[in-house]
């Protein structure tokens, strides 16, 4: 599921958005506070950004501008100037798109789900894995669940990794041992126990329960 950052000061506007974007099947954050953009920018890790323009204290310009400078994240403007310049300003400062208010929620869709794919499907490998609300970034190793991000060790990650690449298919302790060691021989069977439960322990602390099940004689699965 892909994670929609809102930065907009029309709660009213933020609100129907949001609501719009939950029924496409996308999870949306909006911001509440426009003094620290970037912050909950951090805090939400999102897959794209919608952001307004005129905003208090400092405009969506600075805070594309601030964004730009740790993150390549797509940005799409929302903005009431429909003057040239601002669009230029907008596209040469790492904005993706821009949309004029008044806006159709449909064309705002159509736009987002068009980044989206531009960014992450095509031309390029998928850059998360999504299964049961969980979502595992590839490109930092951390997985998401709701409000929660867990970092994962090496040897997690590769076991999240093939589990929901493989979602709904059972992945055998030899394809593991592969995948962790290279090799199905010489490693202790109980390595891979070992890790697994670590994984598991580290998934129920952050509020995910029963995600990785146990086929006995066969191995593990993670089921959508």
């Amino acid at each position: 599921m892909y994670k929609i950052l809102i930065v907009e000061d029309d709660s009213t506007i933020a609100a129907l958005v949001a609501e719009n974007l939950g029924q496409w099947g996308y999870q949306s954050q909006c911001v509440s506070d426009f003094n620290n953009v970037s912050a909950e920018f951090e805090a939400v890790q999102p897959h794209l950004v919608l952001l307004d323009i005129g905003l208090p204290s400092f405009n969506g310009f600075y805070w594309c501008r601030e964004i730009r400078k740790f993150s390549n994240v797509p940005i799409i403007f929302l903005s009431s100037h429909t003057e040239k310049m601002d669009i230029v300003m907008a596209m040469n400062m790492g904005g993706d798109d821009y949309i004029t208010k008044p806006f159709s929620l449909e064309v705002l869709i159509a736009k987002v789900q068009a980044v989206l794919r531009r960014a992450y499907a095509l031309g390029a490998e998928p850059q998360i894995l999504e299964a049961g609300g969980v979502i595992l970034n590839l490109n930092n190793t951390q997985l998401d669940y709701q409000d929660v991000t867990v970092e994962l060790t090496k040897n997690e990650f590769k076991i999240m990794q093939l589990l929901m690449e493989r979602k709904n298919k059972v992945v055998t302790r030899e394809q593991m041992m592969l995948r962790l060691w290279d090799s199905d021989s010489f490693v202790d069977d109980n390595t891979l126990t070992v890790n697994v439960n670590r994984l598991r322990k580290k998934l129920e602390d952050a509020g995910i329960r029963d995600f990785i099940t146990t086929k006995k004689g066969l191995g593990y699965i993670v089921n959508d």
